[in-house]
């Protein structure tokens, strides 16, 4: 197959954990002709939508690892699969870019994770759709509702709806200092939506990332543990990840909105669970693939490759 990743800049990766390289890898061994461009290389012309992207080999060295080839406009539905692996932040261009591959979709393309899934899935707020599961939960840019939220629960969290990486995350315990100048500049001033979580204690021992390929959990997970005194266990934010075997609830959440995701086009997705409460949808970029299998030696990669061949397939 000809596999494109649309990704970041491939000179950005860390090698020793980036979850698209371990894709990428993966593919190559097995034959597959790897390409790759940015969200800058894609256009419409005439209606078709196409990417200037380039073949990439590999060297087998960690920090020099690719060599492209000279990149040639290509139509997107020539390719057998397309990744969408572009991290956040998810603003207009990232929603531009959807569209573009939504177009690409109809000459042909197959899109994994498919663009209008993305675009409909917040990964924080998606949690709302599957209520039962989560801590008490409000999103609003009302601060009197943020208020009576925090006097109610005491303890909480307040986070941006499209922060990435622990950014921007607050813990308001119960004597609620500097509440309203928190409320302020997440909200500015009540013209941003936020969200607001009644505290999990749980955090101490890791915001788990649970894996799910084709609706079904990795059975290991990576409990990425906060350090130093800070309230966000974010591997971007130092968090300290340890993969760990998935836990019983665990397993219920997984199994209980896998299937409903992937039936949406999503292929790949990270849920976020802290103690017995998920906090996250994610379905940009999903990542810890490499932490998982080198620690816990399960093949995150393979298992990736073989949902995305029998997908293609499938379709």
């Amino acid at each position: 197959m000809k596999i494109a990743f649309l990704a970041d800049a491939l000179s950005s990766f860390k090698t020793y954990k980036d979850s698209t390289y371990a894709m990428m890898v993966e593919a190559n061994r097995r034959g597959h002709a790897v390409y790759a461009f940015e969200q800058k290389d894609m256009a419409v012309l005439g209606g078709i939508a196409t990417a200037r992207a380039s073949q990439i080999s590999f060297t087998g060295d960690a920090t020099d690892w690719y060599r492209a080839a000279p990149a040639v406009d290509t139509d997107l539905g020539a390719f057998d699969a397309i990744v969408q692996r572009k991290d956040p932040p998810f603003d207009m261009e990232y929603i531009y870019g959807t569209y573009m591959l939504e177009l690409a979709e109809t000459q042909g393309a197959k899109v994994f994770n498919k663009p209008s899934a993305i675009r409909d899935h917040s990964e924080k707020l998606a949690i709302a759709q599957f209520s039962q599961y989560t801590s008490p939960t409000l999103v609003t840019a009302d601060e009197a509702r943020l208020r009576a939220f925090q006097a109610e629960h005491g303890d909480v969290i307040l986070k941006p709806l499209d922060g990435m990486g622990g950014t921007g995350i607050f813990r308001v315990k119960p004597d609620a200092m500097n509440l309203g100048a928190i409320i302020e500049t997440l909200t500015c001033n009540g013209a941003t939506t936020i969200m607001a979580q009644r505290f999990i204690p749980d955090i101490a021992k890791g915001d788990k990332r649970i894996l799910v390929i084709a609706g079904k959990p990795v059975p290991f997970s990576l409990a990425r543990i906060p350090q130093n005194g800070e309230v966000r266990g974010n591997l971007a934010a130092g968090g300290l990840g340890v993969a760990q075997p998935l836990t019983e609830r665990d397993v219920e959440i997984a199994n209980a909105i896998g299937p409903t995701l992937a039936a949406r086009g999503l292929l790949l997705v990270g849920l976020d669970v802290i103690g017995d409460c998920l906090t996250e949808v994610n379905v940009t970029s999903p990542t810890c693939f490499q932490e998982i299998t080198q620690q816990a030696g399960f093949p995150v990669a393979a298992t990736f490759i073989d949902a995305l061949e029998a997908a293609v397939a499938a379709a």
